[in-house]
């Protein structure tokens, strides 16, 4: 550890000779000495110290006014005051000017060394968290050029950007939603299902008077539910027949791929949950845990509920005559309150008729 620099501000040759024997001498300092006070501060700013020591009653010494000079330099110095003898009242004022401890002229070499090693350290850990401090302030200015930058070129790569991404969530969630389109372009059958399905749930959400939160949540977890469906194959997805047992298993998995992927976005927390549960049944026999009733987040079930409606009322690969609207809402009807939550189901007959 390099020795503690010292810069000593005193009138008293005594006290001055018997510090410089002290400090250097047996404690290995390194230690500067000034016997004015205009001087000792010019000393401070040429040279920088650790630690100030300087004499409490030197004439012409305004203790404000003097800290004030110290610290424009080092926020973080340390000082201590050496007193001619005990004073509370000095004391009082040396804590409410920021000065760090104090030490009587009759000098205890224990209290003196103890006071020399913290205050050394102290300053060194400061003066650490104010470059690391700096440091990050600095990084965090690049990281924001950056993506500010990124957020540009986007636009200009796209020509359908009308404004600069605010920030780096914006980003995200517009890769990752393009990302969820193109799994639903990859059959045609299934092409504006995410968006669809994204239309029914909110209307739902609405009738049940969700807040404008919870509505904003569904919708973006309903345009990216199906993102699991990244690792099915083709052949599955756009099967004509019935899926097998291995295949219906290799599908299972799509609410729980979709929340693996999108789980280290921290800002989709809420989303993610409701995409793992959108596949989760009233009477516990959904899928992937088996969730029941109130289990289910009221987000996944509502989504679960326009999901099915959706794919009813669509061709799909499997079954090229869709059910009419009247054909879908029976179905509903009949599987309320064992597939659908029977509260979600009473809003969406509300409302199916303007959908």
């Amino acid at each position: 550890m390099e020795p503690a620099r010292i810069l000593l501000i005193c009138d008293d040759q005594e006290i001055s000779v018997f510090l410089r024997e002290k400090l250097v001498i047996e404690g290995g300092c390194s230690l500067s000495h000034e016997s004015g006070i205009q001087s000792g501060i010019d000393a401070f700013r040429q040279n920088g110290f650790d630690l100030v020591m300087v004499r409490y009653n030197m004439p012409y010494l305004d203790h404000k006014e003097f800290v004030s000079q110290i610290k424009k330099t080092d926020p973080d110095v340390i000082i201590i005051m050496i007193l001619d003898e005990e004073n509370n009242q000095a004391a009082a004022e040396m804590s409410r000017l920021g000065i760090y401890s104090s030490i009587s002229r009759k000098i205890n070499e224990e209290k003196l060394f103890f006071l020399i090693n913290k205050g050394t350290e102290l300053h060194k850990l400061a003066l650490g968290h104010r470059k690391l401090t700096q440091s990050l302030q600095e990084h965090n200015t690049s990281l924001q050029k950056q993506n500010t930058l990124l957020a540009k070129r986007i636009e200009e790569s796209t020509r359908n950007l009308t404004r600069l991404y605010e920030d780096l969530r914006s980003t995200y969630m517009r890769t990752i939603k393009a990302l969820a389109q193109a799994i639903d372009a990859r059959d045609h059958y299934t092409h504006s299902h995410s968006e669809n399905v994204a239309k029914y749930a909110v209307a739902i959400a609405e009738e049940m008077h969700l807040s404008a939160k919870d509505i904003e949540l569904i919708r973006e977890a309903c345009e990216l539910h199906d993102l699991g469906k990244i690792g099915i194959r083709d052949d599955i997805l756009t099967k004509p027949a019935s899926l097998t047992e291995e295949e219906w298993e290799l599908m299972r998995k799509h609410p729980l791929t979709g929340a693996q992927i999108l789980e280290p976005l921290t800002f989709l927390h809420g989303v993610v949950d409701v995409i793992r549960q959108h596949h989760e049944q009233y009477d516990g026999t959904g899928y992937p845990q088996g969730l029941r009733g109130e289990e289910i987040l009221l987000g996944a079930r509502i989504i679960h509920l326009a999901d099915a409606f959706e794919a009813m009322t669509s061709p799909r690969s499997y079954r090229k005559t869709p059910f009419s609207k009247q054909e879908a809402v029976l179905e509903i009807k009949k599987n309320t309150g064992t597939q659908f939550d029977p509260k979600v189901a009473d809003a969406f007959l509300k409302v199916v008729n303007k959908l």
